[in-house]
């Protein structure tokens, strides 16, 4: 468990630096590898996601809250995708669970509440999918290893995480 948190931290913060401009290696000025192989290959996932869908970026790593709803917590990415404004998180689990749509739904409602920005779609972006290339599909966005699982019950999702959080 320890070590799967460590590589999701490492890939949000290459993925972090890699959408503000910054260069990411894999090795250090000493020729010593900075990642270990599967976190470089979830970082190269990322880097692939990024440059084929340019998505514009909003913010990063955004603390957000709810004063009505008393939580806080940390949105991965708001960006502007195809004319619309994602929130996005990065997962590096081997499988996706129905906890990160209320997590993405509870994130959307605390931005608009405590930065007045109005998120129309959530997705993660799954990088340890199992697609095997990128999609022909409109609207489907993924590549070799990696995907996009769209995510679009804000409100349906919202009322459940209140149900959870009261109960």
């Amino acid at each position: 468990m320890r070590k799967a948190g460590k590589e999701g931290t490492q890939v949000h913060e290459a993925a972090e630096k890699l959408v503000q401009g910054e260069e990411i290696s894999w090795m250090d000025d000493y020729g010593n590898a900075k990642y270990s192989q599967i976190v470089w290959e979830m970082i190269l996932k990322f880097a692939e996601f990024w440059k084929t869908h340019k998505p514009e970026l909003i913010s990063t790593e955004e603390f957000v809250w709810s004063d009505e709803h008393k939580y806080a917590g940390t949105a991965d990415l708001v960006v502007k995708m195809d004319n619309e404004i994602w929130l996005l998180d990065l997962k590096t689990s081997n499988s996706l669970h129905k906890s990160y749509d209320l997590q993405l739904a509870s994130y959307a409602k605390a931005l608009g509440e405590s930065k007045d920005i109005k998120i129309e779609r959530t997705g993660i972006i799954w990088l340890k999918a199992q697609s095997r290339g990128p999609s022909k599909r409109k609207g489907v966005y993924q590549g070799k290893g990696w995907q996009v699982k769209v995510i679009d019950k804000i409100d349906e999702n919202f009322e459940l995480f209140n149900l959870i959080y009261r109960l």
